[in-house]
């Protein structure tokens, strides 16, 4: 039997992007038909097929129970098709296929929240990307392959809600208290974007009327009790839906949009066509329940599925080591959206602060692969900050180097080019040089290989000529897998201030351009190069990589004071908050005096605050032990990089003086008319508090209580919550318990109670012990998982002592249960090679004692390369 076009995928199996073949067979529409019983669920499919290649018919499936097949209109006995644990083959199949099959499932109990599950009692949703279509019917499920979807849903009428993708196209009685609808998606999809929700859920509805004049039914489906917590969710659809229209020409194409939330989600959210399913947190938003980060992350996750509409779902993946093409370009688009919501130098700063603290590390460690892998046995390890975030900065670089105008004239010929196909990064990268006139494909290097690139820079200015030479230089780590490491292109924007003033200058240098962008900008595509400014009466201060317009490891031999004047001096938000970090980390990892930061911090932050006291907010970011962390390549030591931290902040607060009291006193975030500047002011405001708590006023705790207590935004109790308990104030009992009183039946809002005390600076294992026996901690939910670990995590010197054994507990637990989770927690411990002995030989030993004691794809394979270095 030859099915070598359609390999079984063992345990151990490598699959590699080279190998990618045609699937044999297309399917021109599937009919589904899915009843939900107590106990089991059946589906029954039809499939209309045609050949397009050499080869059996492979069907792929995972945990289904067999009930029937008939092949245009026979029925098959056993011996006419091969069925294993994840395929059924047939052969000598005829080039036109009416397939009909009917299995049973058990979404009651499936853990793994893949494919049909119960999310809860009064609940069922699906959940399908990358693979777990095949755990509803067996299907050629991959991205290749496009079909109509016509959808009948049934089930007992304690379940009001039937949805599934699509148009409802009728409804009605089943008989025996049941009931059934139909959908019918008239846009050809891939398997991985199908979805239906069966539940009892209340609807928050509104309407919208795109470009074209069409008359859309928008609808978020929650509890009951969540549904005031919608509103902005809703707002940010609308807006995003306009958005999209505005800046890249794409109006909606059903009669309806619909968002489902549950808790039980393994994921943020997922783009299913016109049925997005949510995990709470990305859709459930207050000020009294959500703080104005979740608040932000909410608008922006809103945008990001929607946004999938055209990125991702009518242009789809051909296969999965594509998964950057969709995710990377949407991430951009929702980052770019994300910036007309607030200050764009915050959003950039947070952007790239997620950027260099998860996506960075990953780079240089075991775990790094390119944005485009070219091969892996688990897709699901491949949501990755390097595929997300990393793929979002290559998108970003082309932007930037094109201009708004002929971005656009790009981004119209994909569209154009590509609608209703199942495309490749060659595919986009053509499209857009295409449209735009301007070749892009040497951007493919950056899709293809792994790696931070070292940016050197080197500046000096020559009296005589009046002019400044800036030299760059770009290097790549070697790395094992990928011997032939090539330049990338790396777009310098860049800018020059006069030394004496502070003034920005006219920038005067030949191979500089100004292409429908702000800053100036040099496309370095080279090992060396280098760019003459003429014209120069005195040397300047020079800008680089002016909002972080590439993602590379800068070495500029900036002196501190250079640092301090661009911090007080520079235009661009995002470098001042980076000439800020700079200092910073010379202060904690080289041993730099900080006075120099403390003086430029003093003389900026006044102007800042009245301007934009979000960024004054940011520019009090003191780089996380985490991030430092991944700094460190050998001998890191936890305990001594937490001391130098907090002698910092105590400095911090001690040279501040009076300069805290008084603006946390005149910060009024109800004065504020607008969410983005009353979000600076709350924020600016709970830093003031925190460092008031370091200069031992005695009237910290007297303030914390009463932000506590009178007001009504989470932002600002959570702030207050922070300074009591972590500070072990006498009230700091009293408030969690109010909190978990006031909070306990808010799932979201509890998870912060759980975070809060996990993330304690001071927490051991007993506490957190405690927090994971609590009533109220449920290993079957993610966020409520999260909560706990991620806390933890917010403290290295924790996270590698005990919290070594709570993360590989975790693991060997999930690996069974719910394997993707169980494999991204696991990836905290990635570093561990880094550590200073013994720490490094007692956390590899744990490590490798762990091999043995799980089996799932998913956590082995991280595993296996994390050990692997």
């Amino acid at each position: 039997m030859n099915i070598a076009a359609n390999p079984v995928i063992e345990a151990d199996q490598t699959v590699y992007l080279k190998d990618y073949q045609k699937p044999s067979y297309l399917v021109d529409s599937i009919h589904l038909d899915i009843q939900v019983y107590d106990d089991h669920s059946l589906v029954k499919s039809k499939l209309v097929m045609q050949r397009q290649a050499a080869g059996d018919l492979v069907l792929l499936g995972r945990d289904l129970e067999l009930q029937s097949i008939t092949l245009n209109g026979k029925t098959l006995t056993n011996e006419q098709y091969q069925l294993d644990a994840e395929q059924l083959v047939i052969a000598n199949t005829p080039d036109l296929v009416e397939l009909n099959i009917e299995v049973l499932i058990h979404p009651e109990s499936n853990t793994q929240l893949e494919g049909l599950y119960q999310a809860a009692d009064n609940l069922y949703v699906t959940q399908n990307e990358p693979e777990g279509f095949r755990k509803i019917t067996f299907y050629p499920d991959r991205p290749d392959v496009l079909s109509v979807f016509t959808t009948r849903v049934e089930a007992d009428k304690k379940f009001p809600v039937l949805l599934a993708n699509g148009n409802l196209i009728e409804a009605g009685e089943a008989g025996e208290g049941r009931h059934y609808t139909v959908w019918q998606d008239p846009t050809k999809k891939p398997s991985y974007l199908f979805a239906c929700v069966i539940g009892d859920l209340a609807v928050l509805k509104d309407r919208y009327t795109t470009s074209e004049g069409s008359d859309v039914a928008l609808e978020i489906y929650a509890e009951a009790k969540d549904i005031p917590k919608c509103h902005i969710a809703m707002e940010a659809l609308k807006h995003s839906m306009r958005w999209d229209e505005e800046h890249y020409g794409r109006p909606y194409d059903l009669d309806n949009y619909m968002i489902v939330a549950t808790s039980a989600f393994n994921m943020g959210a997922m783009e299913n066509k016109g049925l997005n399913i949510f995990n709470t947190s990305c859709v459930l938003a207050d000020e009294e329940y959500t703080t104005d980060a979740a608040i932000m992350r909410v608008q922006s996750v809103i945008a990001h599925e929607y946004f999938h509409n055209w990125t991702g779902n009518r242009i789809t993946c051909r296969d999965w080591f594509q998964l950057c093409l969709k995710e990377g370009l949407t991430v951009f688009r929702d980052q770019s959206f994300s910036e007309d919501l607030q200050s764009a130098a915050v959003q950039r700063i947070d952007d790239v602060a997620v950027l260099k603290s998860h996506q960075f590390p990953e780079d240089s460690g075991p775990l790094s692969h390119p944005p485009r892998p070219d091969h892996f046995v688990e897709i699901n390890n491949f949501y990755t900050a390097t595929v997300y975030e990393k793929g979002a900065e290559i998108n970003r670089m082309m932007a930037t180097l094109l201009g708004k105008e002929k971005f656009r004239q790009g981004t119209d010929e994909y569209f154009k080019r590509h609608d209703g196909q199942a495309v490749t990064v060659e595919d986009w990268v053509a499209a857009l040089s295409a449209g735009s006139g301007v070749d892009l494909s040497a951007f493919l290097i950056w899709y293809n290989q792994p790696g931070t690139p070292k940016l050197q820079a080197q500046g000096e200015y020559d009296a005589a000529n009046q002019s400044y030479r800036l030299s760059l230089k770009q290097s790549l780590k070697a790395h094992a897998k990928y011997p032939n490491l090539k330049a990338v292109p790396i777009p310098v924007a860049l800018a020059l201030f006069d030394a004496e003033t502070g003034e920005q200058l006219v920038l005067n240098a030949e191979a500089l351009f100004e292409n429908g962008v702000k800053d100036g900008v040099y496309l370095f595509d080279q090992n060396e190069a280098s760019i003459e400014f003429t014209g120069l009466k005195a040397a300047p201060v020079v800008s680089l990589l002016r909002s972080f317009s590439a993602p590379v490891n800068l070495e500029f031999n900036y002196s501190d004071e250079q640092l301090a004047f661009l911090l007080q001096y520079e235009t661009n938000g995002f470098n001042q908050w980076q000439a800020a970090q700079t200092l910073l980390e010379r202060i904690l990892l080289n041993g730099h005096n900080a006075q120099t930061y403390l003086d430029a911090i003093q003389k900026t932050l006044p102007f800042v605050i009245a301007k934009d006291p979000l960024l004054a907010s940011r520019l009090f970011d003191v780089p996380t032990e985490g991030y430092l962390g991944s700094r460190i390549d050998q001998d890191y030591n936890p305990i001594v990089l937490n001391e130098a931290r907090e002698a910092l902040l105590n400095t911090l607060a001690r040279e501040l003086g009076g300069f805290v009291k008084e603006t946390y006193l005149s910060l009024d975030p109800i004065a504020q008319k607008e969410f983005s500047q009353a979000m600076g002011v709350r924020a600016l405001k709970n830093i003031m508090l925190s460092l008031l708590a370091r200069q031992g006023d005695s009237e910290v705790f007297d303030l914390a209580y009463e932000q506590y207590q009178n007001t009504g935004n989470m932002s600002e109790r959570l702030g207050a919550l922070k300074v009591l308990v972590w500070n072990d104030s006498p009230q700091a009992q009293e408030v969690l318990q109010d909190f978990y009183t006031r909070f306990k039946d808010e799932a979201l809002s509890l998870d912060q109670w759980f975070m809060i005390q996990a993330a304690h600076p001071k927490a051991t294992a007993e506490s957190i012990a405690y927090l994971t026996s609590h009533a109220d901690y449920d290993l079957a939910v993610p966020n409520r998982i999260r909560s706990v670990s991620g806390g933890l995590n917010a403290n290295p010197v924790n996270t590698w002592s005990f919290g070594v054994q709570h993360f590989i507990d975790l693991a060997k637990y999930l690996d069974e249960k719910n394997p993707i989770v169980g494999s991204r927690l696991l990836q905290v411990l990635s570093r561990w090679y880094t550590l200073a002995e013994p720490q490094r030989s007692q956390v590899k030993a744990e490590l490798e004692a762990l091999k043995s004691q799980v089996k799932s794809k998913n956590v082995s394979e991280t595993l296996n390369s994390m050990l692997s270095i």
